[in-house]
């Protein structure tokens, strides 16, 4: 059988290898220039564009883009169908799926002004297809505000009990709010005193683990200080407002100095588990005990385990193929890239990294012969074992295991402030807004939403009401992944369109849809039983009604291409690529 320390060394090895040379190939295929001046010098403003070196650019894309999706989605996989299939779709997927969505959309961007994949296909499909597409996108970021921010408002509410007496959600809420105050002094610091990026580091780093020490001493409960009987509501209308000031503030302020400390802090969790993994390997104190395979379907439902196909390819979506990850290239990423060449380690690096964080995620669940059910005490679990290990038992698995918890609260909290930006960005682009009113009523405009459907009665299930994120969190995945679908079907059209071999993108674009919507159609069946036994709520409409929305939009869009490919490309590119000079 396979030990842990061998799943680990297979995983680095290959995705190394994957880096150094499929990396390479995509890198000459897309005919990168270190020479070029990219949009982030062109039009810097201090705002949105602000050129940013790898060493500091990678750290923020690679936590924006993870978060918890490379945590909770390889661990709930692992639970239906084993870690083998997980493993597979993990490795492959981010090599030859993933990693060319997120290098493939960062390069268009980047050649087109770094204006949002969008514009691509805009240039090159037509204005119906654009417009499609950006209202597309728009939905799919307002579901994640949505989910992100309510899974979010549940952890801080989390009450403490024998399994997670260690870190309630008030002391996770303390230790995010410090977090995110350090990333504001952080990035003050860098801009008013002239702090170097390394010395910034070594700075508030440490100052970050203080603070994850110090929530538990500090929890900060909002339901007891208001008396409200809903705190999580709260929690939810703090953090969307959260969201409406940060999406406004310029970038160095919060965005890149929290993505740094986030992203260093991915780091230090990578280096925990793989010194945890070998630690603990060699003295046969953690063993894989969770069954390699399991005996889900493959096609149909065995009780309460969903088919591997299409699921299997829904649940997994950071870690190997996400379309946010398109949305983070060409939004944020793409107006702060120094130099071309610095696509292939920030956009294939990147995707390739977080393949390896999902592969750590996996092995939190292989050393636990019974995970609980909840993907991020499993995690937490999993984390706690590894530091234990990785300090020859300094630290106790109870303290590593509050470390852990905290880890995932502050990730999937990284998301919100990104994901809004983004929305913002795109509702502009979408209706044509400029300027500070522009901005503000942008902003607005995609939080309102999100504010309103928190508000709803919840679902209730078993006698138990259903938190607003667990009754959207299975579309939130599939049309996750169908965006990616659309975003490798516009880069597509751009290579086909002038004149350049499509291969590289047309596998994964076919592959992403077939997954997708049969994954949606499994929904829609799924609405349907709700429907005829009377258990629908109005979340579930809500949700029902995005599915035919998304659908019907995808399926637009995959038609428009498909006349398109219709014609021949012309002999000569259209027009020179809007590449700054």
């Amino acid at each position: 059988p396979m030990s842990l320390i061998l799943f680990l060394a297979v995983s680095g090895v290959v995705l190394a290898l994957a880096y150094r040379w499929y990396g390479r190939l995509l890198a000459r295929f897309l005919e990168l220039d270190g020479t070029v001046r990219t949009p982030a010098h062109a039009r810097r403003d201090g705002l949105d564009y602000e050129p940013a070196r790898t060493s500091w650019l990678l750290p923020q894309h690679f936590s924006a883009i993870a978060a918890a999706g490379p945590i909770v989605g390889p661990i709930l996989a692992a639970t239906y169908f084993g870690w083998l299939p997980a493993w597979l779709w993990i490795i492959f997927g981010a090599i030859f799926i993933g990693g060319v969505h997120d290098m493939m959309t960062l390069v268009a961007s980047v050649r087109h002004d770094a204006k949002s994949i969008a514009e691509v296909v805009r240039r090159y499909m037509n204005r119906r297809s654009y417009i499609l597409f950006l209202a597309f996108i728009w939905i799919s970021l307002v579901y994640v505000i949505i989910a992100f921010a309510d899974v979010t408002a549940g952890t801080f509410v989390q009450k403490a009990s024998v399994a997670d007496a260690a870190a309630p959600g008030p002391a996770v809420a303390t230790s995010s709010i410090l977090y995110l105050g350090l990333a504001i002094a952080m990035g003050f610091c860098m801009r008013r005193f002239g702090l170097g990026e390394g010395k910034a580091q070594l700075i508030f780093l440490p100052l970050v683990m203080l603070a994850i020490i110090a929530g538990p001493h500090l929890p900060f409960d909002l339901g007891a200080v208001t008396g409200s009987a809903r705190p999580q509501l709260l929690w939810d209308y703090l953090l969307l407002g959260y969201c409406f000031l940060a999406a406004l503030s310029p970038v160095w302020l919060l965005m890149q100095p929290r993505g740094a400390l986030g992203g260093y802090f991915l780091y230090v969790i990578v280096v925990v588990g793989v010194l945890g993994v070998i630690v603990g390997g060699l003295s046969g104190n953690v063993a894989i005990v969770a069954p390699a395979v399991s005996q889900a379907d493959l096609f149909g439902f065995t009780g309460a385990t969903p088919p591997l196909l299409p699921v299997l390819f829904i649940t997994i979506a950071c870690g190997a193929c996400s379309g946010f990850h398109s949305i983070v290239a060409s939004g944020t990423t793409s107006k702060q890239l120094d130099r071309e060449t610095d696509a292939r380690a920030v956009g294939y690096g990147g995707m390739l990294l977080e393949s390896f964080l999902a592969c750590l995620s996996l092995a939190t669940v292989m050393i636990l012969a019974k995970p609980t059910g909840r993907p991020d005490l499993t995690y937490a679990d999993g984390v706690g074992i590894f530091m234990n290990q990785a300090t020859f038992g300094l630290i106790s698995v109870d303290v590593a295991r509050q470390f852990g918890l905290l880890c995932f609260a502050t990730f999937v909290f990284d998301t919100l402030d990104a994901c809004t930006r983004l929305a913002r960005y795109v509702m502009m682009e979408l209706t044509g807004w400029t300027g500070r009113r522009g901005m503000i009523f942008a902003t607005g405009l995609t939080l309102l939403l999100p504010a309103l459907v928190v508000s709803l009665p919840p679902a209730v299930v078993g006698g138990q009401p259903l938190p607003v994120w667990r009754a959207f969190w299975n579309l939130f995945g599939t049309s996750n992944q169908l965006l990616a679908a659309l975003a490798l079907l516009g880069v597509t059209v751009w290579l086909h369109r002038r004149g350049r071999p499509v291969w590289i993108t047309l596998g994964p674009t076919i592959f992403m849809l077939v997954m997708t919507l049969w994954s949606l159609l499994i929904s829609v069946q799924t609405h349907l039983g709700r429907v005829r036994t009377g258990t629908a709520a109005a979340v579930h409409h809500v949700e029902f009604s995005v599915v035919v929305l998304l659908s019907a939009m995808a399926v637009w869009l995959v038609v428009e291409a498909l006349l398109l490919a219709r014609q021949r490309p012309p002999a000569a590119p259209l027009v020179p690529e809007p590449r700054a000079a």
